[in-house]
């Protein structure tokens, strides 16, 4: 019986320890994003926001072809909306998300081992690659987004359908 609850004793012992994790400093996270390079990758997500935009758009309009009056309202939505797009997604105004969102989500432990991995070459190799690897995914996930649209709006029309019966 002693050894029972021995066991016992070591289980939740070792359970609270785990559940009571150090959350991740500022300072670990801050030399997190600086290794990872987190603000030239908000920075360079800045620069693909216009072209990002533009396959919206040819998605939105599909086979139609707008006129120049439509064509020059489209520019000036762009426009407009980089615009604001760009003023709100600053690195200063994401650095404190992201310190806030680490805080929240990692211990000080898994800091220090990303950093250690992220200092690596292996590590440093991917924070390099990730852009051109994003760059490369993105047209093929809008890819699969375009040949999706057609079924979505079918089950957009089904539900306006479904709807308009149900209003009856």
């Amino acid at each position: 019986m002693t050894r029972l609850r021995l066991l016992i004793a070591v289980l939740l012992l070792s359970a609270t320890a785990a559940g009571a994790a150090e959350p991740a400093s500022e300072a670990s996270i801050r030399a997190l994003l600086s290794v990872t390079q987190a603000r030239q990758l908000v920075d360079s997500m800045n620069g693909q926001l216009e072209e990002s935009m533009n396959a919206g758009v040819r998605m939105a309009l599909g086979e139609r072809k707008p006129t120049p009056k439509q064509q020059q309202a489209i520019d000036n939505m762009k426009k407009k909306m980089l615009v604001v797009m760009r003023d709100e997604l600053t690195w200063e105004r994401m650095e404190p998300l992201y310190i806030r969102i680490y805080r929240d989500s990692l211990s000080e432990d898994e800091v220090a081992g990303m950093l250690d991995f992220y200092r690596t070459p292996a590590g440093q190799a991917l924070i390099r690659k990730m852009p051109v690897m994003m760059q490369k995914i993105t047209p093929e996930i809008q890819g699969l987004m375009a040949s999706a649209m057609p079924k979505m709006q079918q089950v957009q029309r089904e539900f306006m359908a479904e709807l308009k019966a149900a209003g009856e």
